[in-house]
């Protein structure tokens, strides 16, 4: 059941994207995503916290609760907060094994990474795996 939820939330943003017809207006769309997120406390944009490989700085925090990972983030940068945000509507309060099986097939749906800089393509996945690595770590504790 909660596969099929990730897929209907990669489904839904992918159908939202559709509606714009250029990437300028896909951009806009991207940077109102960041500016909803919630703003992280200062007290965790720690070192620890950063995400190593981000041009950025964006910090990630996870929770295990219930069995589901919770995720919340901010960045220096309007853009990537609203990366961001988008992996978090998907890979947020889902059970690690969704978290580690999760395809992300919306990136290259939406021709996200075609349309980011390297650099910024990079970020994405470093954020990416992050959240994958944390998905494992509260696997390993749930054993």
């Amino acid at each position: 059941m909660t596969e099929n939820k990730i897929e209907s939330v990669e489904n839904e943003l992918v159908e939202n994207f559709a509606l714009f017809d250029t990437w300028d207006e896909k951009y806009e769309y991207i940077i109102d995503l960041g500016k909803k997120l919630d703003q992280l406390p200062q007290e965790y944009k720690t070192a620890e916290r950063k995400i190593k490989g981000c041009q950025s700085s964006v910090w990630l925090v996870s929770e295990l609760k219930e069995g589901l990972v919770h995720f919340t983030a901010d960045s220096d940068s309007v853009i990537v907060k609203g990366l961001v945000s988008l992996l978090i509507k998907v890979l947020s309060e889902k059970t690690p094994d969704v978290i580690l099986n999760a395809n992300l097939d919306f990136m290259s749906k939406i021709g996200l990474m075609q349309h980011l800089a390297q650099t910024r393509s990079n970020g994405l996945l470093a954020m990416v795996k992050q959240m994958k690595l944390d998905a494992m770590a509260y696997k390993s504790q749930q054993v």
